[in-house]
């Protein structure tokens, strides 16, 4: 019962503020071009921030293990790459598969991880490892698939295509907070607090502003058409159940137990993450689809990681 209670004080929150917003976007509170200006806002300031100062904090050094942070990075790569084949194999607008791929294979790991660890062992454990073996890679392939699935791509040729995908992964600001924390974690210097209080107010912004952008951008009517419901539903069934069905027995097999358990289980079936719709959104994706994944993932996902839990816990996982 406590991990059902916290679980949906980790997840309902969140989707009532995508709720303010949509209800603020429908009584023309905010408009459009403010709308716009967020979204821009947080994906070019706020979240490379957040992501710079969770890197650059978080004591790598201090759980580092070779084993677990290869198991991330191969999974990682499992998960975005088995679900990209399966997009473009069975999606019938192809003009989805980017979104699509991202929503159903991109999760909370970096919100969600450490809260609910901490919840259940007092202490973060191997979930910072996680973080740092995951999260980058998360940016990385989302912006290879966005890229490669964006709106504008029939008009490049493919010389252009591989310059227009390379540029932009070097100058996507959120892999550049990422690199920017890395030497940090790694060294382990300590930031000035003039710099990490900055950074805090700054990255404060980021979820609640994006959550609200993803509410307002909410399109009931479009989400709810038939060519978007069922890949809405099918990208938050991988995300929930499919990915985290394939990979936590494989790391139950490699040996993980406990702390490390429970962070790949974040790292694989974590709800969509809100950076999902900011990215898609600029970088033009379905950002109506994203947006609709981000939703729904996010009301399950208080069921689906609860039943994962117990049944982690009843087999002595954890």
């Amino acid at each position: 019962m406590d991990n059902f209670v916290f679980s949906l004080n980790a997840t309902i929150p969140i989707f009532l503020v995508m709720v303010l917003g949509y209800i603020l976007m429908r009584v023309k509170f905010f408009t459009e071009d403010f709308v716009s200006v967020v979204n821009k806002y947080v994906f070019k300031v706020a979240l490379p921030v957040l992501l710079f100062r969770d890197i650059a904090t978080t004591p790598v050094s201090e759980v580092f293990d070779i084993r677990f942070v290869v198991f991330c990075i191969i999974a990682t790569a499992f998960m975005f790459g088995a679900t990209w084949f399966f997009a473009w194999k069975f999606l019938p607008d192809k003009s989805m598969v980017g979104a699509f791929t991202q929503a159903a294979a991109r999760g909370s790991a970096a919100v969600l991880g450490i809260a609910f660890v901490e919840n259940i062992y007092g202490n973060s454990g191997l979930t910072p490892l996680m973080i740092i073996s995951a999260v980058p890679f998360f940016n990385i392939y989302s912006v290879i698939i966005l890229t490669l699935g964006a709106s504008d791509r029939e008009s490049q040729d493919r010389k252009g295509l591989v310059r227009h995908t390379l540029f932009n992964i070097i100058t996507n600001p959120i892999i550049l907070g990422i690199l920017a924390g890395v030497p940090f974690s790694i060294i382990g210097v300590t930031l000035p607090p003039i710099v990490l209080t900055t950074a805090d107010s700054i990255a404060s912004t980021a979820t609640p502003m994006a959550l609200l952008a993803v509410g307002a951008s909410f399109q009931g009517s479009q989400a709810l058409a038939r060519q978007k419901l069922k890949p809405t539903i099918a990208a938050t069934i991988i995300k929930l159940f499919v990915l985290p069905a394939i990979i936590t027995p494989l790391a139950v097999l490699a040996g993980f137990r406990d702390s490390a358990l429970v962070a790949i289980l974040i790292m694989s079936g974590s709800p969509t993450t809100v950076t999902c719709y900011i990215m898609a959104k600029n970088m033009h994706n379905d950002d109506v689809l994203t947006a609709s994944v981000v939703m729904l993932a996010t009301l399950l996902s208080s069921v689906s990681l609860t039943l994962w839990l117990f049944l982690f816990r009843s087999l002595g996982y954890i």
